[in-house]
């Protein structure tokens, strides 16, 4: 029987859990946080261990993770490349879903010298989206286009900001800073988030907004396609909103002094900002993605689509971000102990799409949990 640890139990990481557990599988969940613990146990219907710990410091990801066989990241940006360090130097495979600023990339060497498989942005995007990419560059003959849509919402949208985070919600804001990169005749150019904002019809939702952020992530130069973008999806009126924020320095996080006293504005707007974005127990969500590859095969012009819409799960209280993150992430860790992925170092999803086995035993287990990827 596997032994495994998820380090995180956030919305993300207790469905991870609870999924791993579901298949007999030995769980165990470690987070600071006990309200946290309490739901990823109650997800799992009890059936994962939990520990209260402090994970950022590297002595406590290595001593945490020493007794497992595989590791499930699912820590808050800022703390994952610490956390997937340590776990490679604890020599073990682990499969991850932080969305960490820094590039996992460079970390190959060391997970190559510890002999370990690190995947890497295993969500849904990045994660499904990539390597279904991946999956589109093999499948055609020559791919010329990438675009990836994506986005988790409230399912009954409230004003002013129509907006709930179905994760952490400082890396959404983290979206909303990074210069986003996108791929325009066959060089790696940026803009700033929010901007391109274009309307988008999709099956099953009304009309929602579209606007760059940094989502390509590592198929910016992992793929050969001239032109890639990915944008994220809101209800109108967001983009502007968080544009407005971010210029008034909301965002910020160099210290300014009012009244004597030093605060970062970041802390103030997080602070203020987050329990408005905090979804209710029980509260319903969505998540909506289409990647779109245009290319020719066999001489002809082609183009390869997948549809995602994923509702929340009243069932199971399963939130529909957390389950279209969480299962890609629980499915690929299943290939890694099987011993399915190619090699050992840092892999990327895209990667695993050049393998249409893989690619198609993920999307059966994906309808499995009734998340429907539909291809066109």
């Amino acid at each position: 029987m596997t032994n495994a640890i998820v380090l995180g139990s956030g919305i993300v990481g207790a469905v991870i859990a609870a999924d791993l557990a579901a298949e007999d599988w030995n769980v165990t969940v470690v987070d600071r946080d006990p309200a946290g613990l309490a739901r990823a146990e109650r997800l799992a219907g009890g059936r994962v261990r939990t520990e209260q710990r402090d994970l950022a410091s590297a002595d406590a990801v290595r001593e945490v993770v020493a007794p497992h066989d595989v590791v499930l990241g699912a820590l808050p940006g800022f703390l994952g490349h610490l956390a997937l360090r340590a776990v490679m130097e604890a020599g073990k495979d682990c499969c991850d879903i932080s969305f960490m600023p820094e590039d996992a990339r460079d970390l190959d060497a060391l997970a190559r010298e510890r002999g370990v498989t690190a995947v890497v942005d295993m969500g849904v995007a990045p994660g499904l989206s990539n390597l279904l990419c991946g999956h589109a560059v093999a499948r055609l003959d020559v791919c010329e286009r990438l675009e990836i849509v994506v986005g988790g919402l409230p399912a009954r949208p409230e004003p002013p900001f129509e907006y709930k985070a179905a994760f952490s919600p400082i890396d959404v804001i983290e979206e909303y800073v990074r210069p986003a990169r996108y791929v325009d005749g066959g060089e790696v150019r940026s803009a700033p988030a929010l901007t391109d904002v274009e309307t988008v019809e999709l099956s099953g939702v009304p009309p929602l907004e579209s606007f760059l952020t940094d989502g390509l992530r590592s198929i910016a130069d992992t793929l050969d396609v001239p032109a890639m973008k990915e944008k994220t999806l809101r209800y109108p009126g967001h983009a502007r909103l968080m544009e407005a924020f971010r210029e008034a320095g909301l965002f910020g996080t160099e210290p300014i002094e009012i009244d004597g006293v030093s605060v970062r504005p970041i802390d103030v707007t997080t602070r203020l900002l987050f329990p408005a974005w905090t979804y209710a127990e029980e509260e319903e969500d969505l998540t909506v993605m289409r990647v779109t590859a245009e290319g020719l095969a066999d001489g002809e012009p082609a183009t390869l689509t997948w549809n995602l819409l994923d509702r929340f799960d009243a069932e199971r209280g399963f939130s529909s971000m957390a389950r279209t993150t969480g299962f890609p992430c629980t499915l690929i860790a299943r290939e890694l102990v099987a011993g399915r992925l190619p090699r050992h170092g840092v892999i990327v999803p895209e990667e695993l799409g050049r393998d249409a086995g893989l690619v198609e035993r993920v999307l059966a287990g994906l309808a499995a949990r009734q998340v429907e990827v539909r291809a066109s």
